[in-house]
């Protein structure tokens, strides 16, 4: 069987959840109109994915009303500065060609691709779109094209995602936040002089923004849920294996990095993993697929969650994320869960000198190939001066040290295991401190600041990635500036349906559509 053959097995598995996703948040009916438009389809602001594929299939608004509803969109926003490579152009004619379909025709093809026509945009890093350019955030790759489909993007397409852009990132995804000498800066729409968060920020913004209603992102250190928090969106890094990374490489950084989506909704987090998930041709890591839409109307049972609310390295904990943390440990005790504190002990200092090892040797072998295809060695003026001493010390690594990293990791995991048959879940903030203002997590500055500045970003997320657990930032807490402040939910290997179970059960007692920058009719 071929993979586009198992795509579509998939799919077809898939499909029968969507029809009822409209019982599940806003109901068609229930839209009040807003007031005098500026963008067309005023109310599009408030449809998630799944809300906009039930128009569709119903006929109440075609692919091309809803990919020039985002054009309008991206261009009403273009200061926030989230577009890295615009396939605008490519998008409207793959919606013109939707849109021909028919109501009907358009229903009966929609069995097998249930997103038919929904906008979306994959993040300009680790991903490749056919025939176009994906450039890492990075000058050396400003002209790197593609000859293939990653899996993932097959898959989106299969699905009938419309892919109107990739989104931008800081080079390779070497910093929590998103600004580039190639792109510039990213906004967050929240306040325009915070950071959106990275790596995944171009995708975070927008989504954030109402631009488009999710967008793919990646995290190797918590590059999707770190961007979630600042943005106030619900972020799941999946387990190692989850989702298919290849053809190219089927271990990002040595299975560190994973793929996904940032969303609005828990029901299209969901959705987009029930669509995703599963192994490729030559996966080592593999996971028994699950029924993810099945999650949202799952109650869970009383849980015991360990409250980890320190900083790995003894760092202090910025007050509103301890509101934020306070305020998920009172919504969770009054759902029945119980909370103490409790975390595990880790091999931290072999674990975090690993990290370095392994990004830095990935980000290496990725730059090494690229060299090879141009016939040409990188030059320094091509990199920010961050990333540069990283390509540099990773020529002086050691196949000994790349093992040892491994094997650290590994013993993270066994502890995090050992840990977990006495507690169902973690939770913790996803940052120690709250989005942080832009310039303060740039990579073109000293590295001893930067050091500095990104110890507050990445540490308790990173250790998910290190281990391969699943995790998640769900959006339950804004500061007194208006700014969103996440919490990290974590549970063992493989165990994505319980942390939808738990999200979805938070977003029905403390829903956060209602929030969005400077959208006063939400």
């Amino acid at each position: 069987m071929t993979e586009i053959d198992l795509d579509k097995r998939r799919l077809m598995q898939a499909c029968g959840a969507i029809g009822s996703a409209s019982i599940l948040g806003l109901s068609l009916s229930s839209q009040a109109a807003s007031k005098t438009p500026k963008q067309p389809l005023s109310e599009y602001d408030r449809w998630d994915m799944s809300t906009m594929a039930d128009l569709l299939r119903q006929g109440h608004v075609s692919p091309l009303d809803l990919t020039d509803a985002a054009i309008a969109r991206f261009e009403d926003n273009s200061d926030l500065n989230v577009i890295a490579v615009n396939h605008f152009d490519m998008a409207r004619e793959q919606a013109k060609k939707l849109s021909k379909l028919g109501t009907d025709k358009r229903a009966e093809a929609m069995k097998t691709s249930p997103l038919l026509g929904v906008p979306f945009a994959l993040k300009d890093l680790g991903v490749s779109l056919a025939g176009t350019i994906t450039t890492n955030g990075c000058r050396f790759f400003k002209e790197n094209r593609a000859s293939e489909n990653s899996t993932l993007v097959n898959r989106y397409q299969s699905a009938g995602l419309n892919i109107m852009a990739k989104l931008t990132s800081p080079e390779f995804g070497q910093t929590a936040t998103t600004e580039s000498s190639l792109h510039g800066n990213t906004l967050n729409p929240w306040d325009k002089s915070y950071s959106s968060g990275g790596s995944s920020g171009g995708s975070a913004a927008a989504v954030a923004a109402r631009i488009l209603p999710a967008a793919h992102a990646s995290d190797g250190g918590g590059s999707i849920r770190i961007p979630s928090s600042h943005c106030g969106l619900f972020g799941l890094k999946p387990s190692r294996g989850r989702v298919a990374t290849g053809p190219k490489h089927l271990e990002g950084w040595m299975g560190l990095a994973v793929h996904h989506a940032v969303t609005r909704s828990v029901r299209d987090s969901a959705l987009l993993l029930q669509l995703t998930q599963g192994s490729e041709p030559g996966s080592r890591v593999t996971l028994a697929k699950q029924d993810m839409m099945a999650a949202l109307n799952s109650k869970p049972k009383s849980l015991r969650i360990a409250l980890m609310d320190s900083h790995p390295f003894g760092y202090p904990v910025h007050q509103d994320c301890k509101d934020a943390l306070e305020k998920a440990v009172k919504l969770l005790v009054s759902l029945g869960h119980t909370v103490e504190v409790a975390q595990p002990t880790l091999p931290l200092e072999d674990m975090f000198k690993g990290m370095g090892v392994t990004t830095s040797s990935g980000l290496l072998n990725t730059v090494q190939a690229r060299e090879n295809e141009l016939g040409r060695a990188a030059r320094e003026d091509e990199f920010e001066p961050i990333v540069w001493g990283h390509l540099q010390k990773a020529k002086s690594y050691t196949a000994q040290q790349v093992f040892s990293a491994r094997s650290a990791f590994d013993q993270g995991a066994q502890s995090f295991d050992r840990f977990f048959n006495n507690y169902d879940f973690i939770l913790s903030p996803v940052t120690v401190a709250p989005p942080p203002k832009i310039g303060e997590l740039t990579l073109n500055q000293p590295y001893e600041s930067f050091v500095k500045n990104v110890l507050k970003a990445s540490p308790i997320t990173a250790l998910f990635n290190m281990t391969g657990l699943p995790a998640m930032s769900v959006p339950l807490h804004w500061n007194n500036s208006g700014l969103p402040i996440g919490v990290q939910f974590a549970s063992p290997f493989g165990t994505e349906k319980q942390l939808l179970s738990l999200a979805s059960q938070l977003e029905r007692i403390a829903p956060w559509a209602d929030k969005a920058p400077n959208k006063e009719f939400l």
